[in-house]
């Protein structure tokens, strides 16, 4: 349930969608199992078990997208394709074409992919209409964007935008870095990326380091700017915010765990809880750290 790694994305002023209409359409596109000669399947999954593909509490909905795919590696194709390209050119008694032997290679794949092993994996979003956001837990810009694709795929008039700000994180954390200065609420913690701006692109990181003294100041006087930046905000959640706005290795500290390890009796309430206290949370965390690269992008 604690998100690790997040987009985040800005909804329309006049955006409007209750959990009702977001599960009745979701429920279009289900995940349905890889069939036949199909690599991938991907579609909407329950984020607890059941049958409901939306969980709700205090106008924060989390939903999650499955995606199941072959695990057919390359070396298996190219083991059995090396056989029946030598049964081949047996038989027609010269070597095999590129045509040809691209054609086997698919022979072998069409043949393999439906006895292949599927491994299913899950990306959730939390929708937050409180605050107008769309938040999306992923590791990589990848995994974000197909979770966005597959939703504009299934819900209608979903706009969104990843999120603006006035001032950009890379100007913004060399000078917190620079000054000795992070904003209110926020420390600045061990872990930190320089880099060039030049063409040479050089790049210089610390992680578990005290970030303190002239050092740092040289660098940044040499040119290069702070790209990575480990934080904690009101000593709640620590995480690293990165030159694109992401937020990377969340951890909510034990402070905040415990506050529903001991409320809870069963696994529905600690869901429950969790999901309440990450998003209270976060949204926080997201609207502190907005303000402190200078509000958003007011758009025309």
């Amino acid at each position: 349930m604690w998100f690790k790694n997040i987009f985040i994305y800005r909804l329309p002023a006049d955006f409007s969608l209750t959990a009702a209409t977001l599960q009745e359409q979701l429920a279009r596109k289900p995940l349905m199992p890889c069939s036949g000669l199909d690599k991938q399947s991907l579609g909407w999954v329950s984020c607890r078990g059941d049958d409901r593909l939306v969980h709700v509490a205090n106008n924060q909905i989390l939903f999650a997208l499955g995606v199941e795919q072959k695990l057919l590696p390359a070396a298996i194709i190219n083991r059995f394709a090396k056989e029946r390209i030598a049964d081949t050119e047996a038989q027609q008694g010269y070597k095999v074409g590129r045509k040809q032997l691209k054609d086997i290679k698919q022979a072998v794949t069409d043949d393999l992919l439906p006895r292949a092993f599927a491994l299913q994996r899950t990306t959730y979003a939390w929708l937050d209409l409180v605050n107008g956001r769309l938040v999306i837990e992923a590791a990589s810009a990848a995994k974000a964007e197909e979770l966005l694709e597959q939703l504009g795929k299934t819900v209608d008039n979903f706009p969104v935008q990843l999120l603006q700000t006035e001032l950009s994180p890379i100007a913004a954390m060399t000078d917190w870095l620079a000054g000795d200065n992070a904003p209110a609420g926020f420390t600045i913690d061990r872990e930190l990326e320089l880099r060039s701006s030049d063409e040479s692109k050089a790049t210089v990181r610390y992680a578990n380091h005290a970030l303190e003294g002239k050092e740092f100041l040289g660098h940044i006087s040499a040119g290069k700017r702070v790209t990575r930046l480990g934080m904690t905000w009101n000593d709640r959640i620590s995480f690293v915010l990165n030159e694109h706005l992401q937020i990377k290795r969340i951890d909510f500290l034990d402070i905040i765990k415990d506050e529903s390890s001991k409320i809870a009796d069963t696994e529905d309430e600690m869901f429950e809880l969790d999901f309440t206290l990450m998003t209270g949370e976060l949204a926080k965390l997201l609207t502190n750290l907005t303000e402190a690269l200078g509000g958003e992008v007011v758009k025309d």
